[in-house]
């Protein structure tokens, strides 16, 4: 408000003096005379103002005419002149314009339109590292792979582009399936940009896929390194790597690098299940048992499961049921109402020939989580009690048809595996199986049940009676299902078969 009202006060002023100023001169008296080529002109004062002011005027054009003038020579000489530079500011304009709508058709998935506006852009721009950037995405939107190759090797020339070259060539590798090259321009590309997550990713994978276990482990360190790995998920993955390596020295006879490995990953990883069993053989062959007690102990507070309890089994093959029971209350006591241990509890007890113990170790397994093992473990104890065979073969009719329970599955893919492994063999994707339930459709068997052989041992030898055969357990119209097994039955038979008591 106030500043308006100066400015309004100021304008007054100006004008009046204006005003006054040309009244003085109109009110003066004498004034100038120009006499040129015979013709004289009397200017008045006020005349003679306004005429200097003209003058100044034509003066100011005439100047800009003779600039313009040698600047339009400079021109079309080639130099740089302030024509040149509007000329090049409208070119940039439009550059930048085409360069815009191209990374919009591109967000937007018209991989055509991005490719004509990237071609608009690289004529108009000299800025090879943004046209022909978005010249290779525009042509691989629009499935023109090999221009895209072309614009990728035109980018690893210069040093500011060369990754996104690099990397552009490596997806291409990657899609053809080239493992090969793409090793080597993943190794490339970790070279120039050793942060890059995503390039660390790649490279790991196919480390991983070439069993390069030592240079896996290097790609490892340098995410934890530069903060694009959690420090506990490194440690787990770098157990599963050295897991690996174990394996591999296995492979090669080296037994004692192996037995090192196999340590070394389980010291890395307590909680992964086979870096703890191959560390418990390896102490088991060494004869150290109680460096394999410790170990598979401490795995099994982390999570029970069966491959743990087959190894610990391992520990003293020889025992007999009774003693058995005994040694293994150090892995029943923990966990005791753990699904694993009630199994493993009843298998110990069917092997000492406590079938009505056995039923009970059970609990409630069979109602709320019966699977193929759980039903395979009722029809041993069926007929461990002396239970007419139609009972047996009804619970072995359910275990044919029942869940396979918990298996090793893969996270990103749900495929089901017999046994762990470092990579998936379906996806090719690096620490991703896990012991649970498939979600549906499962079809391999569980692996728990093949400690039995190992527990229930020679009961089938004590027995000194025939269980009934593959083809009787299998044949539709010999197998009567039973919903609920009757409690009472006769005497017979009190061993279980072992053919019953592992079938899966």
């Amino acid at each position: 408000m106030l500043w308006s009202l100066i400015k309004i006060v100021l304008f007054v002023v100006l004008v009046a003096a204006a005003s006054t100023g040309a009244m003085y001169l109109m009110n003066m008296e004498g004034g100038v005379r120009i006499a040129f080529g015979g013709m004289e002109f009397t200017l008045t004062p006020l005349m003679t103002v306004i005429a200097l002011v003209v003058l100044v005027i034509a003066v100011y054009v005439l100047i800009k005419l003779v600039s313009f003038l040698i600047a339009f020579l400079h021109f079309l000489n080639g130099d740089e002149t302030a024509i040149s530079r509007w000329f090049d500011r409208n070119r940039e304009r439009k550059g930048y314009q085409a360069l815009s709508d191209g990374m919009v058709a591109l967000a937007s998935g018209e991989g055509k339109l991005a490719l004509e506006k990237a071609h608009k852009a690289e004529k108009y721009l000299e800025a090879p590292e943004l046209t022909q950037v978005l010249t290779a995405q525009a042509a691989e939107m629009a499935g023109d792979r090999k221009k895209a190759e072309q614009v990728y090797k035109k980018l690893i020339l210069h040093d500011k582009t060369k990754f996104i070259g690099v990397r552009g060539i490596l997806k291409q590798k990657l899609e053809d399936g080239d493992t090969e090259t793409a090793m080597k321009l993943a190794e490339k590309a970790f070279t120039l940009k050793p942060g890059h997550a995503e390039t660390q990713d790649t490279l790991l994978k196919l480390q991983a896929g070439c069993q390069d276990w030592k240079g896996a482990r290097k790609t490892l360190d340098a995410k934890l390194k530069y903060g694009t790995l959690p420090r506990d998920i490194h440690k787990r993955r770098e157990a599963v790597l050295a897991l690996s390596e174990a394996r591999d020295v296995i492979a090669d006879g080296s037994t004692i690098e192996a037995r090192e490995a196999a340590i070394e990953a389980n010291r890395l990883s307590p909680d992964l299940i086979p870096a703890a069993v191959m560390a418990a053989q390896s102490y088991i062959a060494n004869a150290k048992p109680r460096y394999a007690t410790r170990v598979l102990t401490k795995a099994w507070e982390a999570r029970p499961h069966p491959d743990l309890a087959a190894a610990f089994a391992a520990i003293n093959p020889d025992e007999d049921s009774k003693a058995r029971l005994k040694r293994f209350q150090k892995l029943t006591k923990i966990h005791p109402e753990h699904r694993e241990t009630k199994l493993l509890r009843a298998e110990l007890l069917i092997a000492a020939e406590d079938f009505p113990e056995a039923r009970r170790a059970l609990g409630d397994l069979v109602e709320s989580d019966g699977d193929a093992r759980v039903y395979t473990i009722m029809a041993a104890i069926e007929r461990g009690e002396g239970k007419p065979d139609a009972v047996v073969k009804g619970w072995l009719a359910r275990a044919l048809t029942a869940p396979r329970g918990p298996q090793w599955v893969c996270d990103n893919c749900q495929h089901i595996h017999g046994e762990w492994a470092p990579i998936c063999d379906h996806c090719g994707a690096f620490d991703t199986l896990s012991w649970r339930s498939p979600p549906q459709g499962d079809t391999k068997l569980p692996a728990g049940t093949e400690m039995l052989p190992l527990i229930v041992g020679a009961i089938e030898d004590k027995a000194g009676e025939d269980a009934p055969d593959e083809a009787e357990i299998i044949d539709a119209e010999d197998v009567t299902p039973v919903e609920e097994p009757a409690e009472t039955a006769t005497a017979g038979d009190d061993s279980a078969p072992e053919g019953a008591a592992t079938r899966k």
